[in-house]
């Protein structure tokens, strides 16, 4: 009887302690419904960290691969074509005009993660089929980006690589702040589109183009230009800026040579002295860790000595 007993108690114990793991594990298995302000500042609850990620920017898919979340995207949009393993993700088509929200849904996705470019009504679309949209906003400067990084890890649950990427740009960010530091200011044209060269289109105040230029030490001829506006061709000749930085890209037919053929620009000191340059614009157009490099090589083309 007393072996009896002391065998039951026994198995009465075991059970108790399988059975508080098991309520342990399933706790941790449980997702916590946190509120989270996107990029158009909507509080928005999510049940975090999400599994299951359809992505309408591509610079959403950047951020996630970039932390190591690639493998929570299900779906993204059809422009997203970096990293090269993003190209296996099913796409859920287009992001210009409606959204095939049949594909979206057909996905499961925890959440749909759009970036400024994403329209409000493609957020009431998808949020009256109760998916919930997390917009990912433009950063202004690199502060803003690793704040974004941040909030992905968050929303993925990879905080602590979030910091290790975090700590990487910032380290990258440094190094060359410390090369152009008291170098002298250069004059900068920067050229967002030249498919009309008489009245190009360029980046202003408030983009991050100005920004990145300002931080390699440069002076963005069109400063003064609110956010992306043209510039005439006359306005550029009379500026005559030492260095001419454009956007380049598959899709761009402008070239060193075609710019250096415009009438008038001839002479302008940045073409006279074989300062034109092509940088690639997903590198400033997608507002991910790739802004990094645009840094490098923006900085790079100012000031040539510093980085011999």
């Amino acid at each position: 009887m007393k072996k009896n007993t002391l065998l039951i108690i026994v198995m009465l114990i075991t059970t108790l302690l399988i059975g508080a793991c098991s309520s342990t594990t399933l706790a941790e298995e449980v997702n916590t419904a946190v509120d989270l302000v996107d990029g158009y500042g909507r509080e928005i609850t999510l049940d975090l960290p999400v599994e299951r990620i359809v992505s309408i920017a591509p610079s959403n898919v950047e951020i996630l691969f970039a932390l190591g979340a690639g493998d929570l995207i299900v779906g993204r949009d059809d422009m997203t074509d970096f990293p090269e393993e993003a190209l296996e993700i099913e796409s859920i088509g287009s992001t210009w005009g409606e959204l095939n929200t049949e594909a979206i849904v057909a996905l499961e996705p925890d959440v749909v993660l759009g970036a400024e470019l994403t329209s409000p009504e493609q957020i009431a679309q998808l949020e009256a089929l109760d998916i919930p949209v997390f917009v990912i906003g433009n950063p202004a400067d690199f502060d803003g980006l690793y704040a974004n990084l941040r909030l992905a890890g968050t929303i993925t649950g990879q905080e602590a690589e979030a910091e290790t990427v975090v700590s990487h740009l910032q380290e990258r960010q440094a190094a060359v702040e410390q090369k152009v530091a008291g170098a002298e200011t250069v004059s900068v044209f920067y050229e967002v589109d030249g498919t009309d060269p008489a009245a190009p289109w360029t980046a202003g105040v408030g983009t991050f183009h100005d920004y990145v230029i300002s931080m390699a030490a440069g002076e963005n001829i069109a400063a003064e230009v609110d956010y992306y506006n043209t510039l005439s061709s006359e306005e550029i000749i009379a500026a005559n800026p030492e260095v001419i930085v454009f956007a380049s890209g598959a899709w761009v037919t402008t070239t060193v040579e075609s710019i250096a053929e415009r009438p008038g620009w001839d002479g302008i000191d940045a073409v006279v002295n074989g300062r034109v340059y092509g940088i690639d614009t997903n590198w400033f157009d997608r507002p991910g860790p790739r802004l990094m490099d645009a840094y490098e090589a923006m900085a790079a083309y100012l000031h040539p000595e510093l980085f011999e």
